[in-house]
């Protein structure tokens, strides 16, 4: 009889950045991390794309499929249901092997699968699995990411009473109280640390992957976090201002200067406990899909600015949108509508397009049968008196009666290189030169466990993964 194969982690840390991984692990701040590079063949991957196709919830699609964005045509965050191949924990479930996906972006799955999947806190057309497992704690964890910008959209008292008694039942620690309490305390003594609960939203995840990883023992396990993803978009001008024309002054720094290395830090910290849960015998493989780089592109112009919608009915109530609508928050200045019909969010979609603040469209429709990806095309800084209208003194709207700015302006964007780290239980350390396509992770993945891969993945693993599944053959 065959010995069982090794377990495969994917640690997909978003968008973590070469060049300030290198810088930190060069000061002696990310142990872990060190350790991992010191003991892993090293890629650098290359999404080979750009514009929009470079988003994450692009990006992740082909590190889970191996296929190219214009192979796989996933666009929108949340649109990963509608993907029509099967995901690499598909095939290995198929192959009888237990899976178990954390906060994968953008994801799909087909039923039954050997194990549990949770999807990204953005998520609205793919449910966890298996159904009702994971309800009390997405609701309130897909709230808290989803309306993070606006303090004073806090979750019901039986939503919170719900994810804490879940969480008291799936693996709450010590750590993660203690954490959720200084958190709690400086933000009552006054201190503007509210920022932070992104990364200690980190902390709940782990809990619950870590108990339900010890459940089930996956073979396959991914494990996703986007807290310093969204550190770089927002305070890269904090930590290095030298770089931008608009300066953060002293009131906007209060520590914002700290926060994206605090984020590689809480990373790290993490990583060493995703590295330990999993053991000796383990094959770590730790992914980005993207990087990040200082974004400059506006700063003669006042920067770029975010502005969210306030509450899903002012739609109907001020711009007179008739069609019945769901609305799921996306990301920055996005939102998706979903209608009953194609022709209801045509529909919505021409009464929308009509405002305008003075010549310039509001907000940005774009259709994909009864969904319709919205978002603020506004991105300068926007009078606070300034009234948005569809042609007539009839739909004078005040602008801010829809929308809310979002306080900090953008400071990083994405590049297509990066970090791909293959960690096997013989620790053999080697750095590659030349960079690697992004699709060519989902194929080495199936090679660690000896499963064919499909013919829709043309990319070839990688030459680690050989190596690394002869070393590991024998492990429990």
């Amino acid at each position: 009889m065959a010995p069982p194969p090794a377990p495969v982690l994917l640690i997909e840390f978003n968008e973590l950045t070469p060049r300030l991984m290198h810088s930190f692990m060069g000061a002696g701040q990310l142990p872990h991390f060190k350790r991992l590079y010191d003991e892993s063949q090293v890629y650098v991957t290359d999404a080979e794309e750009e514009g929009e196709a470079l988003n994450p919830w692009v990006q992740w699609v082909t590190v889970h499929t191996g296929l190219r964005a214009s192979e796989h045509g996933i666009r929108w965050l949340s649109d990963g249901a509608k993907l029509r191949t099967k995901a690499v924990w598909d095939l290995l479930s198929d192959a009888g092997l237990r899976v178990w996906v954390c906060g994968s972006m953008n994801v799909r799955y087909e039923r039954p699968l050997n194990g549990y999947l949770l999807p990204d806190p953005w998520t609205s057309g793919t449910a966890p699995y298996p159904d009702g497992e994971f309800d009390a704690y997405s609701k309130f964890i897909r709230h808290s990411v989803q309306e993070h910008t606006d303090h004073n959209a806090a979750a019901s008292k039986w939503d919170a009473f719900r994810f804490l008694t879940y969480m008291a039942t799936h693996g709450l620690s010590f750590h993660t109280v203690r954490a959720t309490l200084k958190q709690l305390w400086t933000e009552r003594i006054g201190r503007k640390t509210h920022w932070r609960r992104a990364a200690l939203l980190d902390r709940f995840q782990f809990d619950v992957f870590r108990s339900y990883y010890r459940r089930l023992r996956p073979h396959f396990s991914t494990f996703f976090l986007n807290s310093t993803a969204h550190f770089q978009h927002a305070y890269w001008r904090n930590m290095e201002p030298e770089a931008f024309l608009i300066k953060p002054g002293p009131d906007d720094q209060r520590g914002l200067e700290d926060a994206i290395p605090y984020g590689y830090r809480n990373m790290d910290d993490l990583l060493g406990r995703l590295t330990a849960l999993a053991g000796p015998d383990a094959t770590i493989i730790f992914c980005t899909g993207l990087s990040q780089q200082p974004y400059l592109k506006l700063e003669s112009a006042g920067g770029k600015h975010f502005y969210r919608l306030r509450t899903p009915d002012v739609l109907s109530a001020r711009l007179r949108v008739a069609e019945k609508y769901a609305y799921h928050p996306v990301m920055a200045e996005q939102f998706c509508l979903r209608f009953e019909s194609a022709a209801e969010a045509r529909a919505a979609r021409t009464t929308l397009a009509r405002y305008r603040l003075g010549d310039e469209p509001v907000l940005e429709c774009l259709l994909q049968d009864r969904d319709l990806m919205v978002k603020c095309n506004l991105t300068q800084a926007v009078p606070a008196d300034a009234t948005m209208t569809a042609g007539d003194r009839a739909t004078e709207v005040p602008f801010f009666d829809l929308f809310y700015q979002v306080e900090c302006i953008k400071s990083g964007y994405h590049h297509p290189d990066g970090m791909l780290w293959i960690r096997s239980p013989g620790r053999q350390h080697r750095v590659h030169d030349e960079k690697v396509p992004l699709q060519a992770v989902a194929p080495t993945i199936l090679d660690l466990f000896d499963v064919p891969r499909p013919a829709f993945m043309t990319c070839g693993p990688l030459p680690a993964a050989s190596e690394s599944r002869l070393v590991g053959a024998g492990a429990a």
